[in-house]
């Protein structure tokens, strides 16, 4: 019964806004957007409190316009499925017409977030000391692990996407035996990044922040960053698996996007805290991870002429040859110790101490013996041929 009279008040809405002529012709003959401003006109006429006609239209005139497509669709996940899903598709007894869609709705899962975990303990121990927190009070961590946790978790989701679609490539190049595989995974991991990348895929992450108040231009020209990496990899990887040239210029801006994970969480660390940006740890942080990531491909490069992997070093033979790369890459190095250890100057003298001791650690636990400031860099013997490479070993 309180269904079929909601039915008839809304019927009658209906017929009076159709005698007062305030139904546009598009509107009235479209049912859904007449019944739409139908149950809002009911709402509007419901007792609310002490509030008469005058105040709700105050009300609706002033924060209509700021609720955006966005914030209705966060609320609508907030509210929970069945909510979203009578959103989306229901008629005016609340009947669904179809499952609820997550599309929108940013959810990580746990293989992201156990991929996740080591970067962000990397990150704590190395950025929490810029911020002026103690890494070993427990409060400092899970004050704001939560916000950082997911975010770090999101954006490994999706490089998880990239990294699927680089080994699908190498391996179909290179081994036929494997077709079936690569057919299989085509169906589904291919189809999925693709539809991400097709689209926004940093959307439903940016509605998460802003509807919590984090959401900053720069963290927003930051994930445009991560997409520009991502693009720019699956460019460069693609060209070397099929014997194209490749840019230097590209290759470059690869290198320097690369950790933008790293930037995005501290600029969120800055906004939960209330702080300003500190542009000088920035730029200090940004020299940093540029060595940091150098000395990790190094370390990693068998890996990643394995799996197709954006990898500087790869790079660099395939732009100035096999001998003279190792020099051409030694010079950046250099360059970029020059201005890590210039920048360094001006830094606290004990953030400055805290932050070298970080990086002793930090290199003695990844078992590298090479990483700026901590002694001689280790150019592996570069791999001439990468699709022999990859035949011959794993062939065996």
């Amino acid at each position: 019964m309180e269904e079929l009279r909601k039915l008839e008040q809304v019927q009658k809405i209906l017929s009076l806004m159709q005698s007062c002529s305030l139904l546009s012709s598009s509107t009235s003959s479209n049912n859904d957007q007449s019944r739409f401003i139908a149950n809002l006109i009911l709402l509007m006429v419901q007792p609310s409190g002490e509030l008469d006609m005058v105040k709700k239209l105050s009300l609706v005139s002033e924060y209509l316009p700021k609720i955006s497509v966005e914030f209705l669709e966060e609320a609508s996940t907030w509210l929970g499925p069945e909510h979203g899903s009578q959103n989306k598709n229901t008629d005016l007894m609340g009947h669904s017409s179809s499952a609820p869609n997550h599309e929108d709705v940013a959810m990580v899962g746990l293989d992201a977030m156990q991929r996740a975990n080591s970067t962000l303990e990397d990150f704590c121990r190395s950025y929490f000391m810029f911020h002026g927190m103690d890494i070993n009070n427990p409060h400092s961590i899970f004050k704001y692990l939560p916000v950082l946790s997911f975010t770090e978790s999101y954006i490994y989701q999706l490089d998880s996407l990239n990294e699927k679609m680089m080994s699908v490539r190498a391996s179909h190049d290179v081994l036929e035996r494997e077709h079936e595989m690569v057919q299989e995974t085509n169906q589904s991991w291919i189809a999925k990044f693709m539809a991400s990348f097709e689209t926004s895929p940093f959307r439903p992450l940016e509605v998460l922040l802003k509807c919590n108040g984090l959401l900053t231009e720069r963290i927003v020209q930051e994930l445009k960053s991560g997409e520009e990496y991502w693009a720019l990899e699956r460019k460069l990887c693609s060209a070397l698996v099929s014997k194209q040239e490749i840019c230097f210029e590209d290759v470059m801006r690869a290198i320097r996007l690369k950790s933008f994970d790293y930037r995005v969480l501290n600029l969120l660390l800055f906004q939960l805290r209330g702080e300003e940006v500190n542009d000088l740890h920035m730029e200090f942080l940004s020299i940093s991870e540029f060595l940091v990531e150098v000395s990790d491909d190094l370390f990693d490069y068998e890996d990643d002429v394995l799996e197709n992997n954006f990898n500087i070093l790869r790079m660099f033979v395939k732009i100035f040859g096999p001998s003279p790369a190792p020099a051409m890459l030694a010079k950046y190095i250099t360059e970029a110790e020059d201005k890590y250890d210039s920048l360094m100057k001006t830094l606290e003298p004990q953030l400055s101490l805290k932050y070298q001791r970080r990086c002793e650690e930090a290199t003695k636990e990844g078992g590298k013996m090479s990483g700026h400031p901590l002694g001689t860099w280790n150019i592996p013997p570069v791999i001439v041929d990468e699709e022999f490479y990859r035949s011959n070993l794993l062939s065996n």
